[in-house]
């Protein structure tokens, strides 16, 4: 993603590394498969295999691994274009509108109760990432920290000189 504040973006590029971790993160679904249709979520219900929800399934789903209630959620927010109808409920998935859904997300006070960009710019990143872990649950204070969660802040503070460089 292009402009907008690098704090958010580089955030965002954290928060993929947690979550999705792929070259290909935009068509990535819990587990590790692929998809090739983004025109909207994929709404499948793949089973849980590890940690406390195992024998669940989870519709976690692209770079952010939305699950498919918080993609329509968010997108009914923040997705810059919505569809026609409020009952079609279709929202591209396609990465840039998964993107720009995220960074709106991600810069909206009120949704998160507090200035996540303030924080980020004030070096708060453990509270930011305490803050979203509800919501990605693979940043080190939810419950499910995989192999990246204790590279984050150091995954952060790379992503922010590489986005503060490039704009």
């Amino acid at each position: 993603m292009q402009g907008g504040d690098p704090h958010i973006r580089a955030l965002m590029r954290t928060i993929s590394a947690a979550e999705s971790n792929s070259p290909r993160p935009y068509s990535i679904l819990y587990g590790g498969d692929h998809i090739s249709d983004l025109s909207r979520h994929p709404d499948l219900c793949i089973p849980i295999v590890v940690g406390p929800n195992i024998g669940n399934c989870t519709t976690a789903a692209g770079r952010y691994q939305f699950i498919t209630t918080t993609w329509l959620e968010q997108a009914a927010k923040y997705h810059p274009q919505p569809p026609g109808f409020w009952f079609s409920r279709q929202f591209s998935f396609a990465p840039e509108f998964q993107d720009q859904v995220v960074y709106r997300w991600l810069s909206d006070p009120q949704a998160w109760g507090v200035d996540l960009v303030k924080l980020l710019r004030q070096g708060q990143l453990e509270e930011v990432l305490a803050i979203l872990s509800p919501t990605w649950t693979s940043l080190g204070y939810g419950i499910e920290p995989n192999s990246m969660t204790d590279l984050l802040p150091q995954i952060y503070h790379q992503m922010l000189e590489e986005e503060l460089r490039t704009g």
